[in-house]
Order: C-alpha cells, then sequence, then structure tokens
C-alpha cells in the first residue's frame, strides 16, 4: 500500500456510513512524516508500521472525520479527484487505518497493553520506556560515532576469544565440572545485567539514526527469561543498513561484554572468580551466536529482514514452504509469496523446523537434569513434549486447509493424511531406542557406593545386574569416574545430597530419593556424583511413555 493509482470505483452510494463518507484515522494510528530527506513516509497502526507514498499519507492525515470525499480532495490538491479519495478511504478502512464501520465511538487512542502475548511461545511485560535511558548514552555515542566506536568493540570481542583459547583447559574444567552455588548466582546476575545492555543497545542504535525505541521490559522467550526492546520504529529509517546496524547492536554488545569477561579472567589466580568470569563470557559468545540464527524472531532475522527489505519474511517463506509442501502431498495450484527468492522454501522449511532445532538439543542436553529433580522436571519435559507435538499437528492440518484452499481434491488429501498417519504409527511401535534413567551415587561410610533415584523413576524398571555409569557432570560436559552394576532389586526410602542430582557444590541441602545397593567393578574416584542406567533399547511409543508422561503419572 504505497499509492492511491488503482482503479476507483463509483463514487460511494447513499447507502455508505460515515466511515466512508466522513474518513477519520482509527485510534491506534499515527501517520509518521520522514525523518530524513530519503526516508519513507510510515503509517503506524498499533505495532505495525505501514510504508505509503507522500500521497496517501497526507489523506490518512487530513481525515479527521469532519471532511466528505471532495472536500479532501479540494484539501490535497489537483491530483486528487473524490472518487480517488474514494477508491483510497476504502482500501484504508479494509487495512484498519480508518475507522471501520462497527467504530463510530471516538474513545481515546488505545495504550499498547503493558503485557502481551507473541506466539508461538513469547510472553513480555513492558517494565519502562528506553528513552528515559538513553540521557547519558546518546552523547557518548555522538562523540566518537558508530564507525570508532565499532572497531574498538571489535578489538574486544577479539581479545577475548583469543583468551578463552588461552585458558582452554581451565575453561573446560569449569563447564565439565561441578561449580558452587555462590558462581552460578553471580553469573545469572551477570547474564541479566548483559541482557538489559543488549536490549539497550539497540534502542541507542536506532535514536541515534533519529528513530524512537517504543518499549523495553523483560519476557519469557521459549520459557526462558529474557529482556526485550521495541524498535519497529527502525522501519521508518531511510536505509537498510541502518536497520541492520540496529539489529546487530545487541549481538555486538553482548560479545563486547562476554570480551571483557574473558580478557579480565586472565588476571586472577585460579578460583572462584576466574570460574565465573570464564563461564560467563562462554555463556556471552554462545548467547550471542544463537541470536545469529536467522531462522527464529531473534536479532539474525530482524538483520536479515532489513537487508532484504521484506517486512515478515519469516511468515511469507513459512508459506511458500507449506505450499510446496502441501502440493507434493496433495496437489492445488499455489501463488508464491516471494517469487524471487529462489531459498524462500528452503528457509521457510528451517523457520518451520526452528522450535526442533531449540527444544529437542535442549531436551536431550538436560533431559538426565530434569529427570534427577522429579515431579517438576518430569512436568517441564512433558510440557515441552506436548508443545511439540502440538506445533506438528497445527503444521499437518494448515497445510491440508491451504491445499483444500488451492484447490486439492479431498480424496488425495485423505489419502495423503492416512499414508501419513499410517507412518507416523509404524515409527511408535517399530522404532527402537535407548533407554536410559538419570539419577546420582554417594559413597556411605565404610565405603558402600549407593545408588539414588528420584521418586518419578519407575521402581519395577530397576533389577539387580543392571550397569550403571557413574560421572561426573557439568553444565555441559562430563568425565566418567566409575563403573557399577546394582546389587539388589529393592529400595530403601533415604536422602540424597544436592549435588548428587545437579552440577552444584557447596551446599548442604538434601532430597528424598530411593536407594539402591551398588557393586562397583570401577569404583569412583568422588564421594558423591551423577548415575545413569542402561536400561537396553524399547520401541519409541513406550520410551516416549517411560521418559516423559510415566514419572509426572508418577
Amino acid at each position: 500500500m504505497t499509492s492511491h493509482t488503482a482503479p476507483a470505483p463509483q463514487e460511494g452510494s447513499g447507502t455508505d456510513g460515515e466511515h466512508i463518507s466522513r474518513p477519520r484515522l482509527a485510534d491506534d494510528v499515527v501517520v509518521h512524516p520522514p525523518i530524513s530527506a530519503d526516508a519513507p513516509w510510515i503509517i503506524r497502526r498499533g505495532e505495525q508500521y505501514l510504508r505509503v507514498g507522500a500521497d496517501l499519507a497526507k489523506l490518512a492525515g487530513a481525515a479527521d472525520g469532519t471532511r466528505g470525499h471532495r472536500e479532501l480532495a479540494a484539501l490535497l490538491g489537483p491530483r486528487w479527484s473524490a472518487a480517488a479519495v474514494d477508491t483510497a478511504v476504502r482500501r484504508l478502512v479494509v487495512a484498519k487505518v480508518f475507522h471501520g464501520g462497527a467504530d463510530t465511538g471516538r474513545g481515546a487512542p488505545r495504550r499498547a497493553p503493558r503485557l502481551k502475548v507473541v506466539p508461538p511461545l513469547t510472553v513480555q511485560l513492558t517494565v519502562v520506556h528506553p528513552r528515559r535511558l538513553l540521557s547519558g548514552v546518546l552523547p557518548a555515542m555522538a562523540l566518537l560515532g558508530l564507525k570508532r566506536w565499532g572497531a574498538v568493540g571489535a578489538l574486544l570481542a577479539a581479545g577475548g576469544l583469543a583468551a578463552l583459547a588461552a585458558l582452554g583447559p581451565e575453561l573446560a574444567g569449569v563447564l565439565g565440572r561441578p561449580l558452587p552455588p555462590s558462581v552460578y548466582a553471580g553469573v545469572l546476575g551477570a547474564m541479566l545485567l548483559a541482557s538489559a545492555l543488549h536490549e539497550l543497545a539497540h534502542a541507542a542504535v536506532l535514536a541515534y539514526y533519529g528513530g524512537r525505541p517504543s518499549r523495553m521490559g523483560v519476557m519469557l522467550f521459549y520459557l526462558s527469561p529474557a529482556f526485550f526492546c521495541d524498535v519497529s520504529d527502525g522501519w521508518r529509517l531511510s536505509r537498510n543498513e541502518q536497520r541492520v546496524r540496529v539489529a546487530l547492536a545487541g549481538i555486538a554488545t553482548q560479545w563486547v561484554i562476554a570480551g571483557s569477561a574473558a580478557l579480565a579472567a586472565l588476571a586472577p589466580p585460579p578460583g572462584r572468580w576466574q570460574d565465573g568470569l570464564l563461564l560467563f563470557a562462554a555463556a556471552g559468545y554462545f548467547a550471542g551466536t544463537l541470536n545469529l540464527l536467522p531462522v527464529v524472531r531473534l536479532d539474525g532475522y530482524l538483520a536479515l529482514m532489513s537487508h532484504l527489505d521484506v517486512p515478515h519474511l519469516r511468515d511469507l517463506a513459512m508459506a511458500d514452504a507449506r505450499h510446496r509442501i502441501a502440493r507434493l502431498l496433495y496437489g492445488g495450484r499455489y501463488r508464491p509469496e516471494l517469487p524471487r527468492l529462489r531459498w524462500a522454501v528452503p528457509f521457510g522449511l528451517a523457520c518451520m523446523a526452528a522450535p526442533l532445532f531449540i527444544v529437542v538439543p535442549a531436551l536431550g542436553n538436560f533431559t538426565a537434569l530434569l529427570q534427577r529433580t522429579g515431579t517438576p522436571g518430569a512436568v517441564l519435559m512433558v510440557c515441552a513434549a506436548g508443545y511439540l507435538t502440538w506445533l506438528l499437528l497445527r503444521g499437518a492440518v494448515r497445510t491440508a486447509a491451504e491445499a483444500r484452499t488451492a484447490g486439492a481434491p479431498r480424496w488425495r488429501i485423505a489419502l495423503s493424511a492416512t499414508a501419513l498417519t499410517a507412518a507416523a504409527v509404524c515409527a511408535l511401535l517399530f522404532v527402537r531406542v535407548p533407554c536410559t534413567v538419570a539419577g546420582g551415587y554417594t559413597v556411605r561410610d565404610g565405603g558402600r557406593v549407593e545408588l539414588l533415584l528420584p521418586s518419578s523413576v519407575d521402581p519395577s524398571a530397576v533389577h539387580p545386574g543392571t550397569a550403571v555409569q557413574l560421572y561426573r557432570a557439568g553444565l555441559v560436559g562430563r568425565t566418567t569416574t566409575g563403573e557399577a552394576v546394582i546389587g539388589s532389586g529393592r529400595a530403601t526410602a533415604t536422602t540424597a545430597p544436592l549435588s548428587a542430582f545437579v552440577p552444584m557444590t557447596g551446599t548442604s541441602l538434601t532430597l528424598p530419593a530411593a536407594g539402591y545397593p551398588l557393586t562397583t567393578t570401577r569404583p569412583p574416584a568422588e564421594r558423591t556424583g551423577n548415575a545413569r542406567l542402561t536400561l537396553g533399547r524399547r520401541p519409541l511409543a513406550r520410551w516416549l511413555y517411560d521418559t516423559y508422561l510415566a514419572p509426572c503419572l508418577r
């Protein structure tokens, strides 16, 4: 919607309502003039930005509910006629820029809600307007300029990577062993602060170019706490590269902070301070790299969308991918949404599978930890698995519905759906996967080694002679410290130190557990650690039930 040059229909009839004959802007719509000579006119509707031509923007600004079509045409100049105004008005009513027929009241402009749900799994809570936080940042940015600041940041980020390489053995030790609660608490607090600075950097660069960041706050992103900053006003900027810099400013800031922490880790001797700095630096580099992924609504995607100057790139690419799948399975004719991008379909497929890329590896890495925490961890695993299942079912239903709309025959849709369902059932029944159970161990007085399992583990799955691997685990890596077999299948109610279930040391907290005597073939080198039972291979359906659903029921 950039001009009013489409063929005009006949003048509005006498049956047209006031919303057509005397149009006015909707309550949540604002017309923004260009912020520079080469920038576009923007009509903002809520949090959506529509680029329009100057003529259409001036029409929207002049429509105050008191002028008819002829009056508006006379006000806007000789390029306009009453018929052209009528055409443009009807377009803007459909686009919800002007009030519709049911919107007859003149309520006050609606404020953006403080709490907002963004599908598929993001909840945002606005806390502050970032313009209040930028009064001390913008003068410093103007003093050196973005290029000089970028050069300084690049040196710090590169130096931090060199420091992590020099401290490689120390970093591997930090990631592969339990750490004290104080280190975890310090790293978590520093990560939250770095996340806030990450978002503030987006706002600062946008404001540097003349834009207006609208809101900043906290959110749950795929069940993970984080900060956010709304920089949608970047669509008002005149050049694509400016919007790219706004999108990448947060990642650059996060890498600079991580690099500074890594360089600082060179100074202190081995101990908690160095452990915390190394863990924080590694987490910062990893989070920044993850943010570059263009297949999720993160900074990398915003940068790609801004570079290509294609709003809603991800949604359009996923639509093309669904259409390709629907055409292969069901037939039908589809209009491509992104005909100029040859890679639109594979990019859309990657975007559709992005939750699997994120959630499945996370479940694989943290399943053992969640299993050891008992019922709370089991509930979290069920929620994650249920969410993935819902995504798959929703995608299948949506693809079939689009195929029907595109003219695919009902019989072919039914036949393909039946074949896909049969293939899924066969996979559940006949594909066998290894089954493991996570727990912990401790060495009791007298040297007796005891296996510790949370209450969510099925006692009937534990048999004498079952192999048990004993190991020391950190947040990422683990090291085998011993091997054993279960000596008796009878459990005794006991308590387990927290360090047997989570990678944490220096705490006296205990948890209820079931204890099983172990016969060690290789005694463990440490008195407390983690354990894993290998229960053989089971059908996929049984494995899913035992791993995710059964622990909740127990």
